[in-house]
């Protein structure tokens, strides 16, 4: 892991998660777990709307955090009902938090490549929708990272089951003085709880 990155998890790990949000994540960790029991891969979509902050958020994290826990096989993506772009300041607070992150085209919607160790193969970034050919097609978990993006996909085609694990959207203090700390508060939330998913698998 990255020295940085490996700062701020020892940081996370500090972090309890209410009795509320465990409920809400004991469903994901159960489909893990049974997975991991199965010795069957692990591929988890984080499904937002525009597929531009939450949803990679999730994504990132989630991969981070079954590399640090050892639990093999895990493939983590992301989407959106539509796709935009990643928006530019998840990748800023990324890089705080001890990641790597380069730039891999200059289009409107830019390919990033995120690393969170040395020696293990980036996690690709991009928004797209949902079910662009990037992601799997079926036999994933659809975890769905904001209301909208819950209440407009009654269905999500492929899924084997989708979980509600709803963030609310840092997009809300874009161009205010608080934008850099909830930027920052929302990726720390994401990864505390992702942090307690992988951690609560045998």
């Amino acid at each position: 892991m990255l020295e940085n990155l490996s700062k701020t998890i020892a940081t996370i790990s500090k972090i309890s998660v209410s009795n509320e949000r465990k409920e809400i994540l004991q469903p994901l960790i159960e489909y893990i777990q049974d997975k991991v029991n199965s010795n069957e891969e692990i591929s988890l979509n984080f499904i937002c709307t525009h597929n531009s902050r939450r949803s990679h958020l999730s994504q990132i994290w989630a991969q981070t955090m079954a590399f640090h826990f050892g639990i093999q096989k895990v493939f983590c993506y992301s989407g959106g009902t539509e796709a935009t772009a990643m928006f530019p300041k998840v990748g800023e607070t990324l890089v705080n938090q001890g990641y790597q992150i380069q730039k891999l085209s200059e289009e409107k919607n830019p390919v990033y490549s995120v690393k969170f160790d040395e020696n293990q193969h980036p996690i690709i970034c991009f928004s797209k929708a949902y079910f662009d050919d990037f992601n799997p097609k079926n036999n994933f978990g659809a975890i769905m990272t904001c209301t909208t993006a819950d209440e407009g996909c009654p269905m999500v085609f492929g899924a084997e089951v989708r979980f509600p694990i709803k963030y609310d959207d840092p997009k809300a203090f874009d161009s205010t003085e608080l934008m850099n700390q909830k930027y920052t508060e929302r990726s720390i939330q994401i990864a505390s709880e992702m942090y307690y998913v992988f951690s609560q698998l045998k």
